[in-house]
């Protein structure tokens, strides 16, 4: 039985882990980046992404700078600022949002179109180059951020905007004769849309999407992106990206293997899984599932990163999955968290959401500085600083988080992913709720007209204890489950101190029983460090091992370790200990072992040998990857040589 996300507004955090982020989102993130977006922060690449909206408006005079999809960064930054109004109402920012929404209003066309970037530089190319211009982009990132304040305020000015934006499109693109067949070579749009029909109930706007969806990569006979290169004056391709690059090489119902920029590929999948739900369509379900298939058991990091080239941002092939070229983008981890939750929507399958949690504690979370205000754009597995501050086929590493982008898409993706993580946690139908992430907190969802309450309290990461209450006025029956991770091995469940019977289905462990007011249910998970070893494919971690304890995978880092991670050779059979440091990172469980390591002291100044080298014992010190390069710039590495 297919489930829903329990709203936003009707779950509230309280949780040791997770209230520091949520708190930096408020207080230290959204006041940082709305000061780089009106271009306030010293050292820092511009923006002059407001500047760029006023000059649309009439209220200064000038040209567009930066990128053709500048917009969207103003318009990530609104829904983060959205969705902590959900959390916690605050007059200041919504007085501040209102703002923008007038200038927005201000930077409208007439007839509804809306991109600064045409409007100011361009206004003769509106919709003569989809497949590069990122208009359709920037829509589906304002829709984002119109439904995010109307259902946290209910305010419409904002909702009336996108509605005249996507009249607008529909007048312009479309299967009906006088129109372009036209579609996004960024998708985005798509699940945007999809949002949009589930707030105003206008199908209108589901048609939209199923149009960009279905027509994706078809030839009527000349594929799209040739036609309007056509027109624009040019060849018949207009250079050397094959249509894969942007997920239209074939139509998406015969697409077996993710393919092309990972950002763009799981935007996509994300609005194709909301479109086949909606409509009950088996077929498109299973294109996802394979889809699906493809990114975790072969192109998939164990960060939960995608896209492993920096060249074009893309997936590759199977098992090509470098570390320290890794290009894993930021937006890609949260796409896939995105994706994953949808996914589980519809399946309620925990394969879904066992990436979804490592994705988030790993590679999405590593996009951000414990303080909020340093960014990576790329999140490597490995990082020598010595030569990624000099390589130029390493220049997209970087050994330290940056204040800010040129192209910054990242800093803002991950503020909404934040703000908005309550709505990750809890699904629900008809008779079940399904605990998805164990976030302490609370949430109320409406079983058989009865009001219900769930409490969650526990110290994860750190530990797998985690306690749930129920509170209701009156017994009322209905199915708990709650997921049993699939790095768990050793899971228990009572309810009131008492062992109960329940099924497992899908990785949810499901009990079905009459509740009443006061129910305990106790669920403990048994988080050892567990040693990870990557598919014999994998040719980068041939002879290598991670460490991995509970959702969060480890490295290690020059700071605790010396320099030459490399010369490191790890034990896999022994017992590890784990201490949590409350002054460290703040606070995280350190993983402590013994290894051996090459002993440079003893070893001639000789470029090549034909003896053995000394090695000498040591004790390593892993901590969570997330919380790498918060000490300064040294060596990092999370695949270690197995002893």
């Amino acid at each position: 039985m297919k489930m829903r996300p329990i709203n936003l507004k009707n779950v509230k955090l309280d949780d040791a882990f997770w209230n520091p982020w949520q708190k930096l989102v408020k207080e230290a993130i959204i006041p940082y980046q709305w000061d780089a977006l009106n271009d306030r922060i010293p050292g820092a690449e511009p923006s002059r992404t407001i500047q760029n909206f006023e000059i649309a408006a009439g209220k200064s005079s000038g040209t567009h700078y930066g990128m053709v999809f500048q917009d969207s960064d103003l318009y990530k930054w609104m829904e983060t600022v959205a969705y902590s109004l959900a959390n916690q109402r605050d007059e200041k920012w919504e007085k501040i949002f209102d703002d923008v929404v007038a200038l927005i209003e201000e930077a409208q066309e007439n007839d509804g179109y809306l991109n600064t970037y045409f409007s100011v530089n361009h206004p003769d190319q509106k919709w003569t180059n989809l497949k590069n211009d990122h208009e359709l982009y920037c829509a589906g990132h304002l829709i984002e951020a119109a439904v995010a304040y109307y259902e946290a305020t209910g305010k419409k000015r904002i909702i009336d905007v996108v509605s005249r934006l996507v009249d607008h499109i529909q007048t312009v693109l479309g299967d009906k004769q006088g129109k372009k067949r036209g579609y996004p070579g960024h998708p985005e749009i798509e699940l945007a849309l999809m949002k949009l029909y589930k707030v105003t109930g206008e199908s209108k706007y589901m048609n939209l999407c199923q149009f960009f969806i279905e027509e994706r990569g078809k030839r009527n006979p000349v594929h799209y992106y040739d036609l309007e290169l056509e027109d624009r004056g040019g060849p018949k391709r207009s250079d050397d990206r094959e249509y894969d690059y942007y997920q239209a090489h074939l139509p998406v119902r015969e697409q077996k293997t993710v393919e092309g920029h990972a950002v763009r590929a799981t935007y996509l999948y994300s609005g194709m899984i909301d479109l086949a739900s909606e409509l009950q369509d088996d077929e498109l379900l299973e294109v996802c599932k394979t889809l699906w298939e493809n990114t975790v058991n072969k192109r998939m990091y164990v960060t939960g990163g995608i896209g492993s080239s920096a060249h074009e941002e893309r997936f590759t092939v199977d098992y090509d999955l470098p570390n320290d070229r890794a290009y894993t983008e930021t937006c890609a981890a949260i796409a896939l968290i995105m994706w994953a939750h949808r996914m589980v929507q519809v399946e309620g399958d925990s394969q879904y959401t066992d990436v979804l949690e490592r994705a988030l504690y790993n590679g999405a979370l590593s996009g951000i500085s414990l303080d909020g205000k340093g960014y990576f754009y790329v999140n490597p597995l490995e990082v020598w600083p010595h030569t990624a501050n000099y390589r130029h086929d390493m220049k997209t590493v970087k050994p330290t988080r940056q204040q800010w982008f040129g192209c910054a898409c990242c800093p803002p993706n991950i503020a909404r992913l934040l703000a908005s993580l309550g709505q990750y946690i809890y699904s629900a139908n008809e008779s079940e709720i399904y605990v998805h992430l164990f976030i302490g907190g609370e949430t109320s969802f409406s079983i058989d007209s009865e009001e219900v309450q769930l409490t969650q309290t526990s110290n994860y990461p750190w530990d797998g204890e985690v306690q749930f209450t129920v509170s209701l006025k009156n017994a009322t029956t209905f199915m708990f489950a709650t997921r049993i991770p699939g790095w768990c091995k050793q899971a228990a469940i009572t309810v009131n101190g008492e062992k109960v019977s329940y099924q497992v289905e899908k990785g949810y462990a499901k009990i079905n029983r009459k509740w009443k007011d006061g129910d305990q249910i106790q669920l403990r998970l048994d988080m050892p460090v567990e040693v990870v070893r990557a598919h014999p494919e994998v040719r980068e971690n041939a002879g290598k091992v991670a460490l991995q304890r509970g959702p969060l995978v480890y490295c290690i880092e020059e700071v605790d370790n010396g320099r030459n991670l490399h010369a490191i050779q790890l034990p896999a059979s022994q017992t590890f200990d784990v201490l949590f440091d409350e002054t460290l990172l703040n606070g995280v469980s350190a993983i402590h072992g013994k290894a051996v390591k090459t002993d440079l002291s003893k070893i001639e100044n000789s470029l090549y040998a034909t003896d053995s080298y000394p090695e000498k014992d040591i004790k390593i010190k892993a901590i969570p990857y997330y919380a790498w390069c918060n000490r300064g710039e040294n060596e990092m590495m999370v695949w270690i040589r197995e002893k």
